[in-house]
């Protein structure tokens, strides 16, 4: 009977290394490093807040505003 419960450890634990293969390889396969390079440079990065932004939309909504209208003679009702 131990063989038995032998053999049904091993195939337990083979379906659990299929099951988690993914997560597994994703956590220490050969992208893994690349990955974790990539994450621990984008933490270094800042996000600066400026007006240029502001600035941006004023000198958009000054263009617009001077753009010649043409009006339409005969509106369709």
């Amino acid at each position: 009977m131990s063989w038995f419960f032998l053999l049904l450890l091993a195939l337990s634990v083979a379906v659990l290394i299929a099951a988690e293969w993914p997560r597994l390889v994703r956590r220490a396969g050969p992208l893994s490093r690349k990955q974790r390079q990539r994450a621990k440079r984008k933490e270094q990065w800042t996000v600066f807040s400026s007006s240029e932004s502001d600035d941006f939309a004023a000198s958009v909504e000054r263009d617009l505003a001077q753009l010649p209208t043409v009006e339409e003679r005969n509106p369709k009702r």
